[in-house]
Parts: C-alpha cells; sequence; structure tokens
C-alpha cells in the first residue's frame, strides 16, 4: 500500500502537477513561514496577494522585524484572524533579534516560535531542510481519509493523531519536501471536497472511498457549532473633513486595530432606536433621520461568531466632547491605519 501510493503520488506530481503558486519550491525559510502563516484559515487565492504584498514590502525577516506595528498591520487588513499577524511580528523580532536572522532547523526549536504549531513547522523543516516530517492539513487528510477509508471525524483528537500517523508513515523519506507539496496539490486540485475528479486521479484504483462509493460521506467532521451572533452599530461621526476613532486595546480578535464609536448588541436594532441612542452624544442632532445616513448591514463570518455591523453618519456639532480614547483624524490619516473587514468595506463603498 505504501509503495503503491508514493509512486503514483510522485509520478504523478512529476508529471501532471502543475499548480502554481508563488512559494511553490520555495527553500527561503522566511518566505516558507510568511506564506504559510498567510493561508492558515485562508484560501490560497486570497493569500497569494497578501503574500506577494509582504515580500514586496519586508523581503527580509530583518525588514519585517523593523517595520512599525501599524504599518505590518495595515498589510495585513482584511486577512482576518489578526493574531496571526501579532504572532507574525513576535517571531519576526526573535528570529530577527535572538537568532541572529537564522530560522531554526529542526522541528523542536520550530515549535517554540510563536504561532509556530506543527503544521507550520512541519512544513518549513521539509520544505527549507528536507527534514522527512509530514505536512498535514485538510487537503492531505481528505486524501487520506478517502484513500483509506477512514471515518474517524477529522477534527477531533482522535483524528488529528490518526492522519499524523498515517501521513508519516506514507511519507517519501528521501524526498519529503516533493511528498508534502505532492499530496497537498492532490487534494486542493483532484480530490476536492465537493465533485472531486476522481477520474484523473492517480489513486483511483486503489482509493477505498472510490470503490465503494463513499466520496460524498468522507472526511467526516464533528457537527458544527451555532454561530454567536453579534451586532454593531458604528458611528461615523464627522467635523470639519476629520473622523473620530479609536484603537482597540481589549484582548480581543481586533486588537490594535481602529474603529469608529460603537454600539454592541445581542439583538437587531430598528434604524431608529440606534438613531436615538446615539442622538445622546450629540444634542444638536436633529430627531430625523437624515437621508443616506445609514448603511449596511455588512456582514462578516468568524469561526464562531457572525457579525453584523450597520453605520450611522454623525455630524458633530461645536458642543460635541470627544469620548475618552478617541481622536480625530483626517481621511488620509485613515488610509494608513488597519480596520476591521467590516469597516474596510464600509470606507471602500463610501469613498
Amino acid at each position: 500500500m505504501n509503495s503503491f501510493f508514493s509512486t503514483h503520488l510522485m509520478d504523478w506530481h512529476r508529471l501532471e502537477n502543475d499548480r502554481q503558486m508563488p512559494w511553490k519550491g520555495e527553500k527561503d525559510p522566511y518566505k516558507i513561514w510568511l506564506s504559510e502563516v498567510i493561508l492558515q484559515q485562508t484560501r490560497v487565492e486570497q493569500g497569494w496577494a497578501y503574500y506577494e504584498k509582504f515580500v514586496a514590502a519586508f523581503p527580509t525577516i530583518h525588514d519585517l522585524a523593523a517595520a512599525p506595528e501599524a504599518r505590518v498591520f495595515k498589510f495585513w487588513e482584511g486577512l482576518g484572524y489578526y493574531s496571526r499577524c501579532r504572532n507574525l511580528i513576535a517571531t519576526a523580532r526573535k528570529v530577527a533579534h535572538d537568532l541572529h536572522g537564522e530560522f531554526p532547523s529542526d522541528l523542536e526549536s520550530l515549535l517554540t516560535l510563536k504561532g509556530v504549531g506543527a503544521y507550520t513547522a512541519a512544513a518549513i523543516a521539509s520544505f527549507a531542510f528536507d527534514l522527512p516530517h509530514a505536512v498535514v492539513d485538510g487537503n492531505v487528510v481528505r486524501v487520506l481519509s478517502r484513500f483509506l477509508g477512514h471515518a474517524v471525524p477529522v477534527d477531533g483528537l482522535e483524528g488529528r493523531k490518526l492522519f499524523s500517523r498515517l501521513a508519516q508513515e506514507l511519507l517519501d523519506k528521501q524526498d519529503p519536501a516533493a511528498w508534502n507539496q505532492a499530496i497537498m496539490d492532490l487534494g486542493a486540485t483532484i480530490c476536492k471536497p465537493q465533485s472531486p475528479h476522481c477520474d484523473e486521479c492517480p489513486l483511483q484504483k486503489r482509493c477505498i472511498a472510490y470503490q465503494q462509493g463513499r466520496i460524498a460521506e468522507l472526511p467526516v467532521k464533528t457537527p458544527k457549532v451555532a454561530r454567536r451572533k453579534r451586532f454593531f452599530y458604528y458611528m461615523v461621526v464627522e467635523r470639519r473633513g476629520r473622523w473620530l476613532i479609536r484603537e482597540r486595546t481589549g484582548r480581543d480578535i481586533w486588537r490594535h486595530l481602529h474603529e469608529f464609536p460603537s454600539i454592541e448588541r445581542q439583538a437587531p436594532m430598528t434604524v431608529h432606536a440606534v438613531w436615538k441612542e446615539i442622538r445622546g452624544m450629540d444634542s444638536e442632532q436633529p430627531a430625523r433621520i437624515p437621508e443616506g445616513a445609514v448603511s449596511g448591514p455588512f456582514r462578516q463570518l468568524l469561526t464562531h461568531q457572525v457579525v453584523e455591523a450597520t453605520f450611522v453618519r454623525v455630524k458633530a456639532g461645536a458642543s460635541f466632547e470627544v469620548p475618552e480614547g478617541y481622536r480625530w483624524v483626517t481621511r488620509k490619516a485613515m488610509s494608513e491605519l488597519a480596520f476591521p473587514r467590516l469597516i474596510v468595506s464600509f470606507l471602500a463603498e463610501n469613498g
């Protein structure tokens, strides 16, 4: 089984695999690490442009480590999961300052870097240093689950251990980088989640799921937990060509990003209820809602949350008092700061 799997996989990789990505074949551990961090929780199609922007702006680990945090967050803006960006900055500084710009070349030391888990460590170890460590992502798990006919839930502890062990057993120890790239590409282009191209698969003859007609059933995942709903009502407060913003400092997913004053609720509010609450910010506001004052809703799906944002434009009068923690900025200054994706979407539509 091992011989069939690796032989046919590697033959396909050499002769038929034409998947193109800017980091494919890369040996520089910095660029491999950068691509892997960007691609965590991100589709390749979206991460591609971010990777190229980061490499152009920060061509070395020293460039990234020396960059102001606000600039790095601006480049990250729109990718979401901002803890990745915070870890990116922390690891860049550790490697640049404490390790003299050299990434560790063994798995155990790679795992000590902030934000580097088993998957990323294995990717750096195999692609940069040709070490025999299997890289196990969703594509790899899907190929193995179908080929071997395993119905163990892939997102549970038992499943993660099982497929990590199986990938390591099947790994071509003589050419781990090529094997890892081959199985990930097979999962991404042939053994896809929906409508896989089984007729083009080099493993079809011995694929248990194909032989048993279970392709649609595998891999198995545990039922999803219902997402919590959050409703944000942002006040886009403007006075003399400047807007009121603050930097989020709380320990949440948007820490270090900027935002307008907001109201958060667990249930939706009517526009009139929002307007009535906002009017308390400025006694000079009329009771009537001006035409075009309300935009949205804008929606964003997070791992465990559904966030909906509505934006209400407010003209600040002379008696308006700036809330603590907020400051006035120009539109040009705002363009250099990082905001949550919902606010980015609003600004893109409203110049």
